[in-house]
C-alpha cells in the first residue's frame, strides 16, 4: 500500500474497530441486559427512562467538555494522543461491565455513561481527522466507507458474541448471562486492538501546536475557541442552518439506535428477536453505507439526505403500530439501508459548507452540537413514556390494565422521535448549498 492509502486504511479501521461498542453494547446487549439483570423487576417504563437518562447525561457530559476537546484537536499532535486516551477510557469502562453483579444498576448505568464518554470523545478526534485523509470528491466515498467498514466489523463480532448467548454450552460458559459479561470484554479487546492500526497508519497532523510560554491553559483555549467559532459562524448563515437541521434529525437518528432495542422488550418481543433485527441492520447497513455513498453521486448528497430523513420518518411512526416480529424484521431492514448513508453524508456533506482551512475548527463544532443531539430525543422517550403512563393510568388499575398501558405508553414514547426528523427535513429544505460555498469562499478571503 502507498502511504496516503495505508492512512486511509488506518483511518477507515477506526470505524471497524470502534462500531463493536456501538452495536454490542449500546444498541444490542447493554439495553437487554439493563432491563433483565441489572434492573430486573423494575416496571418497563421506568427502566425505560433510568436508561435514557443515563444515555442523556453521558452525551450532555461529552458536549459540554466538547468546546475543550476542540480546542485539543486544534493542537495538530495533540488530536491522536487525545484520540488514543479516549478510546481506552471506552476500552477499559466497557471491560469493567464484566464485573457489574446482577441489580446493581446504578454502577452498570455509570459505567455506560463513562463508556459512551469514551467512545463519544474519541470520535470528535477522529472525525477531524478525515479532511487529512481524505481529498476533494473522494471525501464522501471515505466518508462512507467508514461507516460500511463499521457495520462490517460491528456485525462480525455481535454475530459471535449472539451465538456465545445462543449456545453457551460451545464457549464452555455455564449460561447466556456469562456469555454477555464476556461479550463486554471482547468489545474491550476488539476496539482496543484495532485501534493499534490506526494509531500507526494515520499520520500526525502537520498543523503545529503553539509554542510552549504562549498557550493559554487548555480550558480558556476550548472556551475562547468556542467564542471565536460562534463569531465566525454567524457570518455563514448556510452552516447555521445545516448544523440547526442536522442537530433535529441526526438526534432522532441516534436515539433509534440507543432506545430500540429497549422499545421492542417494553412491548414484549423477545431478546432473541430483537438480536436478530440488529444483526438485519448491521450486514444490510455494510454494502448500504457504500451503496448510498455511490447514489449521492448521481442524484446529490442533498436528495440522498431527504430521503434517508423520509424513509427514518415513515420507520418511526409505523413502529408506533407495531405487533408483530416480522414487522420489527421489516423496520430493520429499512434502517440498515439508509443509517450509515445519512451518518456518512452528513459528515461530508458539511464539508462543502466550510472553510477548508478552518476545518478542523468547524468540524470541533460539528461534533459538540453531534452530542447535545443525543441528549434530548432519548429523554423525550422517556418522558413522553413516562406522561402517557401518568395520565392514562387509573389508580385502581388492574395488572392487565397496567400492561396494557405500559405499552401504549411505550408507543408514544416512540411517537415522539418523529418531531425531531420532521424538523430537521424542513430546516434542511431552506440549506442552499451554493450560496455556503460562496460564503465561505468570501469567508476565507477575509472578506467577511
Amino acid at each position: 500500500m502507498t502511504k496516503d492509502q495505508k492512512s486511509v486504511w488506518g483511518w477507515v479501521l477506526y470505524d471497524w474497530a470502534n462500531s463493536t461498542f456501538a452495536t454490542t453494547v449500546m444498541a444490542g446487549f447493554f439495553p437487554i441486559f439493563f432491563k433483565q439483570y441489572w434492573s430486573s423487576g423494575t416496571d418497563v417504563n421506568i427502566s425505560t427512562a433510568q436508561l435514557g437518562f443515563g444515555n442523556s447525561a453521558a452525551s450532555l457530559i461529552v458536549a459540554l467538555i466538547a468546546p475543550v476537546l476542540g480546542a485539543m484537536a486544534d493542537q495538530g499532535m495533540a488530536r491522536k494522543k487525545f484520540l488514543i486516551a479516549f478510546t481506552y477510557l471506552g476500552v477499559l469502562m466497557t471491560a469493567a461491565l464484566y464485573l457489574v453483579p446482577q441489580g446493581a444498576w446504578v454502577w452498570a448505568i455509570i459505567l455506560f455513561a463513562m463508556g459512551i464518554i469514551g467512545f463519544s470523545g474519541a470520535n470528535i478526534f477522529y472525525d477531524s481527522l478525515l479532511p487529512d485523509v481524505a481529498r476533494g470528491k473522494n471525501i464522501d466515498l471515505i466518508s462512507s466507507l467508514g461507516y460500511s467498514m463499521g457495520y462490517l466489523g460491528g456485525g462480525l463480532l455481535f454475530l459471535l458474541n449472539v451465538l456465545m448467548t445462543l449456545h453457551p454450552e460451545w464457549f464452555g460458559l455455564a449460561d447466556a448471562a456469562q456469555a454477555v459479561r464476556v461479550a463486554f470484554l471482547l468489545v474491550a479487546v476488539w476496539w482496543g486492538g484495532f485501534t493499534v492500526f490506526t494509531i500507526a497508519w494515520v499520520p500526525v497532523s502537520t498543523h503545529k501546536p503553539p509554542a510552549v510560554g504562549q498557550h493559554k491553559s487548555i480550558i480558556a483555549a476550548g472556551f475562547s475557541q468556542l467564542t471565536g467559532t460562534l463569531k465566525k459562524i454567524r457570518h455563514l448563515k448556510m452552516v447555521v442552518l445545516f448544523l440547526l437541521a442536522y442537530w433535529c434529525y441526526i438526534d432522532g437518528v441516534d436515539t433509534i439506535i440507543r432506545m430500540a432495542v429497549d422499545y421492542g422488550l417494553s412491548l414484549g418481543f423477545s431478546p432473541n428477536d430483537l438480536i436478530v433485527a440488529l444483526l438485519i441492520v448491521q450486514f444490510i447497513g455494510f454494502p448500504a453505507a457504500l451503496g448510498f455513498g455511490k447514489m449521492s453521486q448521481r442524484i446529490g448528497v442533498r436528495k440522498a439526505i431527504f430521503s434517508a430523513i423520509a424513509i427514518y420518518l415513515v420507520v418511526t411512526l409505523y413502529a408506533t403500530q407495531m405487533t408483530h416480529k416480522n414487522e420489527f424484521y421489516i423496520l430493520a431492514v429499512a434502517i440498515g439501508l439508509v443509517q450509515g448513508g445519512i451518518q456518512a453524508l452528513s459528515r461530508s456533506y458539511y464539508s462543502r459548507l466550510i472553510p477548508h482551512n478552518h476545518a478542523a475548527e468547524f468540524y470541533g463544532f460539528y461534533n459538540m452540537l453531534g452530542k447535545f443531539a443525543a441528549i434530548v430525543g432519548p429523554s423525550l422517550m422517556g418522558f413522553a413514556g413516562l406522561f402517557a403512563r401518568w395520565v392514562l393510568m387509573p389508580t385502581d388499575a388492574t395488572p392487565a390494565q397496567m400492561e396494557a398501558i405500559a405499552h401504549l405508553a411505550s408507543r408514544w414514547a416512540i411517537a415522539s422521535v418523529s418531531i425531531l426528523f420532521i424538523m430537521g427535513a424542513v430546516l434542511f429544505y431552506f440549506v442552499d448549498e451554493d450560496r455556503g460555498k460562496s460564503d465561505a469562499i468570501v469567508f476565507e478571503k477575509g472578506m467577511i
